[in-house]
């Protein structure tokens, strides 16, 4: 008799397939092997995340392969799976560590500021990453899912502003997310902080009074933002008190950071060609920067295909297709290691200006001159 519960050799090599997406699961032992043992023990988070994986890209190189963007639902099973399982783990992890390390006589104030460090580098690098995935799905309980991640780290605006701007004006001085040619990280940083959240507000508002309604109706979803990230400190409140708190927004400050740092990267420099009359041409491949490192594409579940991202926003992320140089300017390394040199904006520069210009020589040798595509601050058209 046969044995029904054998899988067929076609699920285990879809399996096989996607088992690779599954490595960022790791980073949740890591973080609390780190809390149990303290000490340099600390350190694991951000070099498991930044170095480890960059030392992978480099061990394992690049990869040009591409799945059928046909593929159904069904064979995309596994891939889903880790995006679904990650939110309930992901909330059991952050909120298990705030009542463990409050209560942990072994740890000093400084290491636990250096764990929840961590904790914000796995939040931000899986959990926003997760989060992006399941907004663009069209299952409503995807989306919440989604809400869930972002309400974590208290930058649930980030779904309005990604849904409604970002994919709309990428490429354009409307959109705060695009890096201007020119503008260190560290410059870029508090101004997207603060145009973000206003573009996403305004997104929303704009959308209700084209229904007659006030942004004060209950169908804004800023309610339900503000909602989940006031019972998010709530909950850290009644787990570890006021230290608890302070921890959870640490690990969200640095959530936030890791978000902006990897959208610095996807387009700095990027812009889309103005048609006139605040028209600009459709996005294209060529208005995201492409990276093909295998590793960090496993930990970012193909984030850094972010050409085709854009260009094809409703693909789940195990279809979206690598595009060559003829089509996406590529990034010399992965996310990892471009995100470490934004950190410092001359070697930024010294890395990504010359290939700006090269991209501007390929795709616009009809534009003389940028100097309109470089300010940092221009003003919106309307």
């Amino acid at each position: 008799m046969t044995d029904q519960t054998t899988l067929a050799p076609s699920e285990v090599a879809r399996i096989g397939r996607a088992l690779p997406f599954w490595l960022s699961l790791g980073l949740i032992p890591v973080v609390w092997l780190s809390a149990t043992q303290g000490g340099w023990w600390l350190v694991l988070p951000p070099v498991c995340s930044w170095f480890l994986f960059s030392a992978l890209d480099f061990a394992f190189g690049l990869n040009a392969q591409n799945a059928d963007p046909e593929t159904s639902e069904n064979d995309l099973f596994w891939y889903r799976l880790v995006t679904l399982i990650w939110p309930p783990l992901q909330f059991i992890s952050l909120f298990g560590l705030i009542w463990y390390v409050t209560r942990a006589g072994h740890l000093s104030g400084g290491e636990k500021l250096a764990l929840f460090f961590g904790v914000g580098v796995m939040t931000g690098t899986v959990g926003i990453n997760y989060s992006h995935e399941l907004m663009h799905q069209k299952a409503k309980w995807e989306r919440n899912l989604g809400d869930l991640l972002l309400a974590m780290v208290l930058y649930s605006h980030f779904r309005s502003e990604h849904l409604l701007v970002h994919h709309r004006y990428i490429g354009t001085p409307r959109d705060p997310v695009t890096a201007r040619y020119n503008e260190g990280f560290h410059r870029f940083y508090p101004r997207v902080l603060r145009q973000s959240w206003h573009s996403a507000f305004n997104a929303e508002k704009a959308m209700l009074a084209r229904k007659n309604k006030p942004w004060t109706d209950r169908s804004n979803p800023f309610w339900r933002y503000w909602g989940l990230q006031a019972a998010m400190l709530v909950l850290a409140l009644l787990l570890g008190g006021w230290v608890g708190v302070g921890l959870f927004i640490v690990q969200a400050g640095v959530a936030i950071w890791q978000l902006e740092l990897v959208n610095y990267v996807e387009h700095y420099g990027l812009t889309r060609k103005h048609l006139g009359g605040g028209k600009y041409e459709h996005v294209k491949p060529r208005h995201s920067w492409n990276a093909a490192h295998k590793a960090s594409n496993w930990l970012l579940i193909n984030l850094q295909r972010h050409s085709d991202h854009h260009y094809k926003p409703d693909r789940r992320f195990p279809l979206l297709q690598n595009h060559e140089q003829a089509d996406a300017p590529q990034l010399p390394y992965g996310y990892p290691v471009m995100t470490m040199a934004a950190m410092v904006p001359p070697i930024w520069r010294r890395i990504m200006n010359p290939k700006v210009r090269a991209w501007r020589d390929r795709y616009y040798p009809e534009i003389t001159d940028w100097r309109p595509y470089n300010r940092a601050e221009n003003p919106a058209p309307r």
